[in-house]
């Protein structure tokens, strides 16, 4: 797909990943509509076609997503599931019905199985149930793989489906009872700092190892795969490169200036073990892989928190 003059939907358009997705499209000569909450309810029935039927898009990228960190899975388990499968399903159905030229759809690493082996590989997606605190959340975003490879298969739908891991980066939700580890990490080292306090505390035991992926290359694999992928098979996106939590909070709390001492809480959990994907598939299907430094990535997210906190009302400046 030549994306030049292509007209293009985003759902969760002005989100996280959404926004970064729409800005790449739009170098690309795309015509982007980036929608948000306050366009329309995808889960309620209807509302995906009224979009669709007003836009007119020749291809759709669903992002739009009900997402949080442990805490936030563990207290909303029903509406994650129902909220995430619902949106999908109804998009995809919608776009088959209005004869979308092409559907790219986010899925999530929480997907894999609690004990996958590593790296994780496309082929091993249903080698096992998903860890238990996001499984709910990590098999609605699976149904959807379902359904795009049973509507290509019956209907020749073209729907294409990514695998991205932990995205992190500048505009990320740092909100610290809905935000993922990196976020929340530079903002709790951040206020300790401010505040001069002695310690923080993170939740587990600093044991497991995860796997982090800079949005805007996270963007980039979207752009390229709405050009140049078309295929049944899920593709994961991803750096390839592991760290363990406690390893990442050295880090994190280096980069925000904090000196204090790290606790961890061991009644809290863990999450999954380990998570590591094989980005392989992306490589060869459509000539991606990842460039951005961890390092790097970190400091970059960490100087956008910061100035962001600068200009915000109330700000000592």
């Amino acid at each position: 797909m030549d994306l030049r003059g292509e007209r293009v939907l985003v759902t969760g358009g002005t989100g996280f990943l959404g926004s970064h997705v729409a800005e790449e499209l739009r170098r690309a000569g795309a015509e982007v509509s980036a929608l948000g909450r306050s366009d329309g309810d995808l889960t309620q029935r209807g509302v995906a076609a009224r979009l669709l039927g007003e836009i007119r898009p020749s291809a759709v990228v669903h992002l739009a997503a009900r997402v949080g960190g442990i805490g936030a899975n563990r207290e909303a388990a029903g509406a994650f599931f129902y909220e995430n499968a619902i949106m999908g399903i109804e998009l995809i159905e919608a776009c088959r019905l209005a004869g979308v030229a092409k559907v790219l759809v986010a899925g999530t690493v929480c997907a894999y199985p609690k004990l996958a082996e590593l790296p994780f590989s496309e082929d091993r997606l249903w080698d096992g149930y998903p860890e238990e605190t996001n499984a709910p959340y990590g098999l609605a975003k699976k149904m959807l793989l379902v359904q795009a490879q049973a509507n290509r298969q019956q209907y020749g739908q073209n729907v294409i489906y990514l695998l991205p891991v932990n995205l992190y980066g500048p505009r990320d939700n740092f909100d610290l009872g809905t935000g993922h580890v990196i976020p929340s990490m530079i903002r709790r080292f951040t206020e300790a700092g401010q505040a001069g306090a002695r310690e923080v505390v993170l939740w587990g035991d600093g044991s497991p190892t995860r796997e982090f992926l800079y949005v805007e290359d996270a963007a980039r694999a979207f752009r390229k795969a709405l050009e140049s992928y078309d295929a049944p098979d899920p593709v994961n996106i991803g750096s390839g490169e592991e760290i363990s939590i406690r390893q990442l909070a050295e880090l994190v709390s280096e980069l925000c200036g904090y000196s204090g001492e790290i606790l961890w809480d061991t009644g809290k959990p863990n999450g999954q073990p380990r998570r590591r994907l094989s980005t392989d598939r992306a490589l060869q299907a459509f000539g991606w892989k990842a460039e951005m430094d961890l390092r790097e990535g970190l400091q970059k997210t960490i100087s956008w928190y910061h100035a962001e906190l600068a200009t915000a009302p109330g700000a000592v400046r």
